[in-house]
């Protein structure tokens, strides 16, 4: 399969880097042409424009920071649904909204071409080395069609349903890890505020029932000062968002997503779009006149997990299913 890939931010790059590491043939794009060179240096195509690059692949990839983003690179002149026809795929892998996912899938249709929409999840450390999550809605044939390629850039690959699906599971997700992230925050200070040693609060968070995947990344990088997660405040706010619009939608009378939005709105009043995501504690630190900070606690999160093949992974209702048909 050959695959286009546009976007090449922290993300859509390291993505991008397992396709290419792993042997596919690969032609990229991005607004920044720098950004595409290591690509291009390795072996990789470039595509003049997106309409150019769909015309000359099999799977075309987006992994763009907003729906308004893809929105511009389907729909352009040169866009991507200009240059699809029949058998092509276009894969969505930006974190997007289920109606905007779904209006565009029914224009890719229309060129009798196939639209999923696959986000991962983990962070930009698994996304480095082929570990992260993804989930996957389409059709189920092309859900098999593509899945070799998805087994390369994530390791634990899910079928959610049908398009739209896994747009739904990656804000729901990414909702959970945000209010996940500011109640650590909370926890955090109020730790060091009543005298306890921070190194013992982490390792009293990470062994209890209290412990999470955001403590086990987030918290580290909060310790450590450097508060560099490769996810900035603005794209939370954008996830709480789409969030809180889903919600809207199906008429949920939400508390707790209404206050998350209020505060990174608030953070990025203070602190500005592009500052990083755990850098929310700040509100804390600075209203309490402390600095939630702790010696042995790395700069960045890499992925100690080696590079393994993906695999499918199978919701439980199915598990049981497949196990009784094979009696």
């Amino acid at each position: 399969m050959k695959i286009g890939f546009i976007g090449l931010g922290n993300v859509g790059g390291k993505l991008a880097g397992s396709l290419l590491r792993n042997g596919y043939e690969l032609t990229v794009r991005d607004l920044d042409r720098a950004a595409a060179q290591p690509f291009l240096d390795k072996g990789a195509q470039w595509a003049e424009t997106p309409k150019q690059m769909a015309e000359a692949v099999d799977m075309t990839i987006t992994c763009l920071p907003s729906p308004a983003a893809s929105a511009a690179v389907m729909e352009a002149d040169d866009g991507i649904l200009a240059g699809l026809g029949a058998g092509k795929i276009w894969a969505e892998m930006s974190t997007t909204d289920e109606q905007e996912v779904l209006r565009l899938g029914k224009l890719v249709n229309a060129q009798l071409a196939e639209p999923v929409d696959c986000p991962v999840s983990g962070g930009c450390h698994r996304a480095a080395t082929g570990n992260i999550a993804i989930f996957a809605g389409c059709e189920r044939d092309t859900f098999e069609r593509i899945l070799p390629a998805l087994t390369t850039m994530g390791r634990r690959i899910l079928h959610t349903g049908p398009l739209g699906s896994a747009s739904i599971l990656k804000v729901v997700t990414n909702y959970l890890a945000t209010a996940n992230l500011v109640t650590l925050c909370e926890a955090l200070v109020t730790a060091k505020k009543s005298g306890m040693d921070l190194n013992t609060t982490y390792e009293a968070i990470r062994v209890s029932s209290g412990n999470s995947f955001v403590h086990e990344t987030e918290s580290q990088v909060i310790l450590n000062g450097s508060r560099d997660i490769n996810f900035t405040m603005d794209l939370v706010a954008k996830d709480i968002g789409l969030f809180q619009t889903l919600a809207d939608r199906a008429e949920i009378p939400l508390e707790v997503a209404p206050v998350l939005v209020e505060i990174f709105k608030n953070g990025c009043e203070r602190y500005g779009d592009r500052e990083y995501s755990p850098n929310i504690i700040r509100r804390l630190e600075e209203a309490c006149d402390v600095s939630i900070r702790a010696p042995g606690f790395p700069a960045e999160i890499l992925d100690d997990e080696p590079e393994e093949p993906g695999y499918e992974v199978i919701p439980k209702a199915q598990e049981h299913h497949i196990d009784e048909g094979r009696r």
